[in-house]
């Protein structure tokens, strides 16, 4: 996938903004977390970082151009070192999945500050 592609992909996801940080990154964020990350460096060691499954973790960091993200692998965020490490369809998948975990945990965010609020009021 070219970075055209991985990032039309990503904005088409319910509730996704794009937001450039930390110089040369393309961050996805569904609420305020980060779903993938892009680097528009085409040198950068690390091209996309997504996070995945605990499950699938170790799965994936065994494939050819996967290991474990910088700073956040134990975290369950893997990195591929080029936009070709994968096929297509699978850095699509990849990244559904990655939206899915954290999309999840958002709205569980989202209910526990409901959830405080409404403990406050009374």
């Amino acid at each position: 996938m070219d970075v055209d592609s991985i990032r039309r992909y990503c904005l088409s996801f319910p509730h996704t903004k794009e937001k450039l940080q930390w110089g040369e990154t393309l961050c996805f964020k569904v609420g305020e977390k980060i779903f993938t990350l892009l680097s528009l460096d085409v040198g950068s060691e690390t091209r996309l970082s997504l996070k995945c499954a605990p499950e699938r973790f170790a799965e994936l960091i065994e494939l050819e151009g996967v290991r474990p993200a910088p700073y956040v692998g134990r975290y369950h965020w893997v990195a591929l070192e080029q936009l070709d490490s994968l096929p297509d369809q699978q850095i699509r998948e990849l990244i559904a999945a990655s939206y899915e975990v954290v999309a999840a945990k958002a709205k569980i965010i989202r209910r526990r500050d409901r959830g405080a609020r409404r403990a406050k009021k009374t």
